[in-house]
């Protein structure tokens, strides 16, 4: 049965309950004669919002079915297998034939994915520098070498042909161990750190929410090391400050890596609603006008404030900062009051 909205749509009852949404529907389409979708594309429909559940939009591919319900999942038309360009204003910090650095704003996707399909720095990108992107770094990241998370800010570099993009990616692969790569974040946490220290630990999917990344014993996940300095701290509670503003330096550059690693050291980033929920009530302890930048900001309070690299095609040795984004500089100025 089809639904208009949608070229291809299939329904299917549940007779039998404790299944995951996505398992089902694999199961279904796995069956004789029907269309052939793997689990992975099953997922990212899901979770783009094109499985109903009795009508309602499920986008946790994860979630447990009851028997009795009805689940129609929608096959939208293909999109083109090329991101397209779009006019999205960037702000280039530093521009030649080879690279440009970009000091990314909160709020913009780095690479197209399910979800963020256009809209993103990939598209403006294309428009940007037009042909010379094609092919570079694959058709779906075209010069990303690294990336930021969509509520993470600052200063990003991007290769605008395959000698510029090989460079750099030996680069950040070796991630500043024995070559000339730097790259420091600013990260307002909860609570009184250290005065300096470092955490080394493993890095992997969490088992309990796929979202999430989780701290794992070295030797498992993927290793993980992140420094830390105490640049500035805010506030008193029971004689202790109550925020840090901390400088991290990568070691290592894994998804979501500053986050976990302070949650793990319990002091999870200001406005981390993944990995610092748990903390949501210490904002009552702040002052008034530091409660108010606090919830304004609307992202987890980290910004990418130094970014420097070996010119991959002419040697010279780059160094860019980036000064806190207009959100951030209030709530450290709110913080200081």
């Amino acid at each position: 049965m089809n639904d208009p909205a949608y070229p291809v749509s299939s329904t299917f009852d549940v007779t039998e309950a404790g299944e995951r949404i996505d398992r089902f529907l694999a199961r279904q389409f796995q069956r004789e004669g029907a269309q052939t979708l793997s689990r992975t594309r099953i997922k990212a429909l899901i979770e783009a919002g094109h499985a109903l559940l009795d009508g309602t939009a499920v986008h946790d591919a994860g979630h447990i079915l009851k028997a009795g319900q009805r689940v129609v999942l929608g096959v939208p038309e293909p999109e083109p297998a090329e991101p397209q360009g779009e006019d999205i204003p960037l702000v280039i910090v530093y521009e030649d034939d080879d690279l440009l650095v970009i000091d990314k704003p909160v709020g913009l996707v780095v690479h197209p994915a399910a979800g963020h399909e256009s809209g993103t720095l990939v598209n403006a990108l294309i428009a940007h520098c037009g042909a010379s992107l094609s092919g570079v770094g694959g058709v779906r990241r075209p010069g990303i070498v690294h990336r930021l998370d969509k509520d993470t800010s600052g200063l990003l570099v991007v290769a605008k042909n395959d000698r510029a993009h090989q460079g750099l990616a030996a680069q950040f692969a070796d991630h500043g161990r024995t070559g000339p790569l730097e790259r420091a974040y600013l990260a307002f946490v909860w609570g009184a750190t250290r005065a300096h220290g470092t955490v080394e630990t493993g890095i992997d999917r969490s088992t309990r929410n796929r979202e999430k990344m989780a701290v794992v014993p070295l030797g498992r996940g993927r290793e993980a090391i992140t420094h830390y300095s105490l640049v500035e701290s805010f506030g008193r509670h029971e004689g202790l400050p109550l925020v840090s503003l901390v400088e991290c330096q990568l070691e290592t550059g894994r998804t979501h890596q500053i986050r976990v690693h302070m949650a793990h050291l319990e002091h999870p980033l200001l406005g981390d609603a993944v990995y610092g929920s748990g903390f949501k009530t210490k904002a009552s302890l702040l002052p008034e006008q530091a409660r108010t930048a606090l919830a304004a900001m609307d992202r987890q309070a980290l910004h990418a404030r130094l970014l420097g690299f070996e010119h991959p095609v002419n040697g010279r040795h780059l160094v860019f900062e980036s000064p806190l984004p207009a959100d951030l500089e209030a709530l450290a100025q709110a913080l200081r009051t």
